[in-house]
């Protein structure tokens, strides 16, 4: 027979203490559609770990791969990600398999994740435009190749309200006050 534990013996969790980390690794097959599972995974525990509430739609008849809350309501997002640097960057494509660009009738960010550097660009959709596909330049300081650099680990636009997303350019501060974390180019980062 087996005992069950006395819940009362078991120390609670106190404030000051620091949650157990939970590492994740996705690994896959060379397949796009595998790669495509994997970096969505990665998300999943990336946003999760953030205190993001993460939920994945049944199948994949969406235009997006999951749907985010903190405050500010349910977010769509769609994944994508990029392994191959060539010619001083990243590509990755803002279509889905049919080549249509996504919208913001379909989707409220796109996030691209930027694997053997671990870089995550969390970007308002209506950044991205009619554009198929965007470049990341992270090593790269010329103005006119950064223009996505401004949302580099910008998680903080996923807890901020519509107003703040749409603005020209990048907010002037994090209006996230639940993240730790801040963007790239946030002042307050420390």
């Amino acid at each position: 027979m087996h005992k069950q534990p006395n819940n009362s013996q078991q120390k609670p969790f106190a404030e000051n203490q620091t949650p157990e980390r939970i590492t994740l690794h996705a690994v896959t097959e060379p397949t796009r559609k595998r790669r495509g599972e994997a970096a969505e995974a990665a998300f999943l525990a990336r946003a999760t770990h953030l205190g993001f509430t993460v939920l994945i739609p049944w199948g994949d008849s969406d235009r997006y791969d999951s749907v985010v809350e903190l405050n500010h309501g349910l977010l769509r997002v769609q994944v994508k990600s990029a392994t191959l640097y060539a010619e001083n960057r990243y590509r990755v494509k803002t279509t889905g398999a049919s080549g249509r660009v996504y919208t913001s009738r379909e989707i409220d960010f796109f996030v691209g994740h930027i694997v053997p550097e671990n870089i995550w660009y969390i970007i308002p959709i209506q950044a991205i435009g009619h554009r198929k596909g965007v470049r990341f330049y992270p090593h790269t300081r010329r103005q006119s190749r950064a223009l996505f650099e401004k949302y580099r680990e910008a998680w903080c636009l996923l807890d901020s309200c519509l107003s703040v997303r749409l603005r020209r350019g990048h907010p002037e501060r994090c209006r996230s006050k639940n993240l730790g974390l801040r963007c790239a180019l946030c002042p307050q980062r420390g």
